[in-house]
């Protein structure tokens, strides 16, 4: 029972993440900030504080209270709502509904799974992440050689480990639970802040892939 009311809080602060994230997104869209910042530097410099935010959460993570932690947890679902907005002037919006609820089946369904399953994924953890890292490795240099069918290959190749990572986190946060590493009053915070991540990158690989753009 207690294994099952920390993984419910840490959904419960994953859907309060992407309901902020939406929130601001919509409203960045809808009143038309998202002008500003594609047309200066506003827009790569959200995306280094994200960055930031997610280094200072994860290196920082068990020294801080978790009143902090909670405060960073929704400065970052703020700020990626606002670099999200983007999504809306790319692509047509039933669109995006379709690929959200896609990706919400498919994150629930590898979810389960690796709450479930009683294979170690932590053994292929290495080489999840060393496929993720390859990935976006090869995504930049993408962005100047410009090559569709590669970008294809790469959104499927990283979408399937982020599947695989999906899985490995849920397993990890109940590992967590029992191995006292985290306090609990911050491990809900910590597990929601990883599926947090998950679920955006399948969510935009499925839509890179599937989604279909504004003409």
């Amino acid at each position: 029972m207690e294994e099952n009311k920390v993984l419910s809080k840490t959904f419960l602060w994953m859907f309060l993440g992407l309901f902020v994230t939406g929130i601001v997104a919509w409203y960045t869209y809808s009143s038309e900030l998202y002008i500003n910042f594609l047309t200066d530097n506003t827009f790569y410099i959200l995306l280094i504080v994200e960055i930031v935010v997610v280094l200072l959460f994860s290196f920082l993570f068990k020294k801080l209270s978790p009143t902090i932690v909670a405060i960073l947890y929704f400065a970052y679902a703020t700020i990626n709502g606002v670099t999200l907005s983007t999504i809306f002037v790319l692509f047509e919006m039933s669109s995006i509904y379709l690929c959200f609820f896609i990706s919400a089946v498919v994150f629930a369904g590898m979810a389960f799974w690796g709450y479930k399953t009683n294979v170690n994924l932590g053994r292929f953890a290495p080489m999840l992440y060393g496929f993720l890292i390859a990935g976006i490795l090869l995504s930049v240099i993408n962005l100047f050689m410009q090559r569709t069918m590669l970008d294809t290959v790469i959104s499927v190749v990283v979408l399937a480990v982020f599947f695989g990572i999906t899985a490995y986190d849920i397993q990890k946060i109940k590992q967590l639970q029992y191995s006292g590493l985290i306090p609990e009053e911050k491990l809900h915070i910590y597990g929601a802040m990883e599926i947090y991540l998950d679920f955006i990158n399948i969510f935009l690989r499925i839509l890179s892939l599937f989604g279909k753009r504004k003409n």
